[in-house]
């Protein structure tokens, strides 16, 4: 590929990522969200997770509709509408929802309040449907995953600053915070974020993204001759794996704050520094995963393993430094991220591998989590924010591989799949009324328990259809 053709497609991938920006943003300000409703509506742990169980359940109706639209169509409606144009009506879908945060305020309603963020990740469906296999389109689907995980790691610069501004929002600056709760001070930042989609939304339509774009190479095109993405067995396992990932994902931080402040005794506006750190341990780790995206000297990859995790950390030390947050507290973590840079150095670029060493890791972080005490067991649980960090992209090019003219509708199928991080996180919070929230951690165990086995079984099948990401191919990242 030219210098020119280079630059052509990073101009097209930039307005591309401001959408993963947002679907991060909202999605872990969620968490802050959750335990704010629980205090304002008298809600049991296992009710306070309907805020998640909401939001996520929303991909699986998109899902059904987009797929059930497209059947009455008898075509794809991806296709049929435009690439851009689907992007932009996901957008418009999601404002559209932002609008419910003014009547849900002044009412007080719980309802209504669900019902805002299920129809702003009603849209998040269709934008996801249509961005995840955009991002891979944009070059080499060898590479392809390479450019999910940088992707990922813009959606998690949201999911780093979005629980401090809506915290900021709700309970004021750090210095100045309140445990008084105004269910009306959410009203306001979600309208602001109502025109952001709009805004963007007329972005992505005058940019040069393609319409229309090459989804697959001519080799995927000989392998995916089957009559529907179900009938390979990477994708439907995939789908299971990507229902427990986004449950771990989600579980583990959704459930963070009731433990806390719980079992630990922090105060609830005190509480955001941590799930901020959280999804800042997702950026750390998907910008340590797309260094190869930038260069391909491998000296100076090996210098930016080292740089780009802890440029990662400083932007998250830096942005809770604006919000006066105690920064000491934070410090240890930098010798945690350590773990984090061997093991992505063991993966060799391997997605199948790299999903299986982190699923490991990931595994073991709860178990400390869930028996130890203190700041220990805090960090502990933070940490698997760093191991789920490249696992989305492993497993959906994994899922994807060798699909072929099916790969628009297979990632259709594993974004419904989206649904395990509002279900797994109700089960944690019902689980936790039985054995404590601290040992409701076993559900995210028995999560990565099946994706190291997806991990081992995926790597089979791939070989067997000619598929093999061990040819120095970066998958994983």
């Amino acid at each position: 590929m030219s210098s020119e053709q280079t630059q052509t497609k990073w101009a097209q991938f930039i307005p591309l990522v401001t959408v993963f920006f947002f679907w991060g943003f909202v999605a872990a300000s969620n968490d802050i969200l959750i335990p704010v409703f629980k205090k304002a509506f008298d809600l049991s742990q296992a009710e306070s997770q309907l805020v998640s169980l909401a939001f996520y359940i929303a991909y699986t109706v998109g899902a059904l509709i987009y797929n059930g639209i497209s059947v009455l169509m008898g075509q794809d409606i991806v296709n049929k509408l435009g690439y851009k144009n689907s992007l932009a009506l996901g957008l418009v879908i999601s404002a559209a929802g932002t609008l419910l945060f003014y009547p849900a305020a002044n009412l007080a309603s719980f309802p209504l309040m669900l019902s805002g963020l299920f129809i702003v990740a009603l849209g998040f469906s269709l934008q996801q449907t249509v961005a995840n296999p955009l991002a891979i389109a944009l070059g080499p689907i060898k590479t392809g995953s390479q450019r999910l995980t940088l992707a990922g790691g813009i959606n998690n610069f949201g999911t780093t600053i979005g629980p401090l501004i809506v915290s900021f929002a709700i309970f004021g600056s750090a210095a100045n915070a309140s445990s008084d709760i105004s269910i009306e001070s959410v009203k306001v930042p979600y309208l602001i974020l109502g025109v952001a989609f709009i805004a963007v939304a007329i972005f992505l339509k005058l940019s040069s993204l393609p319409d229309r774009p090459a989804l697959v190479e001519a080799k995927t095109e000989e392998v995916g001759a089957k009559g529907s993405a179900l009938k390979y067995p990477q994708l439907v396992l995939g789908m299971i794996a990507i229902f427990v990932y986004v449950g771990v994902e989600v579980s583990t931080a959704s459930n963070l704050p009731a433990y806390m402040e719980k079992d630990l005794g922090f105060a609830l506006h005190d509480i955001a520094p941590y799930i901020s750190l959280y999804w800042a341990s997702m950026m750390i780790g998907r910008w340590t995963g797309a260094v190869e995206a930038f260069t391909d000297n491998v000296q100076t990859q090996k210098v930016l393993r080292f740089v780009a995790p802890y440029l990662a950390f400083g932007i998250f030390l830096a942005v809770n430094a604006i919000a006066d947050h105690d920064l000491a507290p934070f410090y240890v973590y930098g010798l945690i991220i350590l773990v984090l840079i061997i093991a992505d150095m063991a993966s060799k670029g391997n997605p199948a591998r790299m999903l299986l060493i982190f699923s490991g890791i990931g595994i073991l972080a709860l178990l400390i989590g869930m028996f130890t005490t203190g700041m220990v067991s805090v960090y502990a649980i933070t940490s698997v924010g760093l191991f789920c960090s490249t696992l989305w992209p492993c497993i959906f090019t994994l899922a994807v591989s060798g699909l072929g003219k099916h790969t628009s509708q297979g990632s259709s199928f594993l974004i419904m799949m989206i649904m395990g991080g509002g279900i797994i996180s109700w089960l944690q919070g019902a689980v936790s009324e039985v054995t404590g929230i601290q040992y409701s951690y076993i559900v995210g165990i028995l999560c990565f328990a099946y994706l190291a086995f997806y991990a081992w079984r995926v790597s089979g099948i791939l070989r067997s259809q000619g598929i093999n990401f061990d040819q120095k191919i970066s998958g994983g990242h």
